[in-house]
């Protein structure tokens, strides 16, 4: 499935320097590498939030405690 993967975006790549021009290119993978850091960004702000809400929720607080009856 990689290998599939790795094909697909070599088409890519082969179609847009030829319908942009070789010219072109810094400019998209300027924006490209500027998409996938902002993309790194969030997901790891994401997966903190995740790992801060789970961290609040498995430590118990007063309220939290059963009570014996």
């Amino acid at each position: 499935m990689g290998t599939d993967l790795l094909l697909v975006l070599i088409v890519i790549l082969v179609v847009v320097v030829v319908w942009r021009g070789p010219k072109t290119m810094p400019k998209i993978a300027e924006a490209l590498g500027r998409g996938v850091r902002e993309a790194k960004t969030e997901a790891s702000k994401a997966q903190a939030e995740i790992q801060a809400r789970t961290s609040d929720e498995s430590t118990p607080t007063d309220g939290d405690q059963d009570r014996p009856a």
